[in-house]
């Protein structure tokens, strides 16, 4: 019986100065971790719909419950998700919460995912 080894390739190149490099420049996990939290924030339908109606002025709850037809609370519980991973903020004028955009980045990352999705 063959061993393993045998079954593998054993003409293979592999570049190990762009093995070492690729290593070297590696993303600290940290910020891989938040990455992939934001974009798969992003990747949510709903969400998007919701960072998308904040990205030229701040909308309150209701607003965007009403926008995007569904509870003020499934709508709550969408911003609270996307506040603690710090896509957008609030300010509380009453009793009217309002949000809005955390910053220019997150403008920027949805309209550079639409330029690319419309080439």
């Amino acid at each position: 019986m063959p061993s393993q080894n045998q079954d593998q390739c054993q003409c293979r190149i592999i570049h190990e100065d762009r093995v070492k490099k690729a290593g070297a420049s590696a993303l600290p996990a940290n910020e891989v971790e938040k990455t992939t939290q934001l974009f798969k924030a992003m990747g949510d339908a709903t969400r998007l719909k919701m960072l998308w109606a904040m990205a030229d002025e701040e909308i309150c709850v209701c607003d965007l419950a009403a926008n995007l037809e569904i509870t003020e609370s499934a709508v709550s519980h969408q911003l609270r998700h996307l506040r603690t991973i710090g896509l957008v903020a609030n300010r509380r004028q009453g009793p009217v919460l309002y949000y809005r955009l955390a910053d220019d980045h997150v403008s920027e990352l949805i309209f550079t995912a639409l330029e690319h999705v419309r080439e």
